[in-house]
């Protein structure tokens, strides 16, 4: 099942070097992974609560490929150049499959309730 790496990071005061060496360094890392970019900075349109910052999302084809990606040398390499300079939030989160049906959902939720 497809998974997404999120991440709501803060605008920095000034944009520190390092940071673009990440960017720069970060796609190598995700390549043996199968993992791509969804959105990467996009303008965000708040339309309930605060959102300071952007946000980035990545897609893998599954939980376990997102994992391995972040606990990867190379990953755990370079997230300092990130990490040092930048205040965010990640999470990892699996998607749904086809035909997916929140009414379904609801349902098994009442039923627990």
């Amino acid at each position: 099942m497809t998974a997404y790496v999120i991440a709501h990071l803060r605008d920095p005061e000034e944009l520190h070097p390092e940071v673009l060496e990440y960017m720069e360094r970060i796609q190598a890392t995700m390549d043996p992974f199968s993992g791509r970019f969804v959105v990467h900075g996009g303008a965000v349109d708040v339309r309930e609560g605060r959102w300071p910052g952007n946000v980035v999302m990545l897609e893998f084809p599954s939980v376990e490929n997102a994992r391995d990606w972040y606990g990867s040398a190379a990953y755990q390499e370079i997230l300092p150049l990130r990490t040092d300079h930048l205040e965010g939030d990640l999470i990892i989160v699996e998607g749904v499959g086809p035909g997916y049906d929140p009414a379904t959902k609801a349902a098994a939720l009442r039923k627990g309730l």
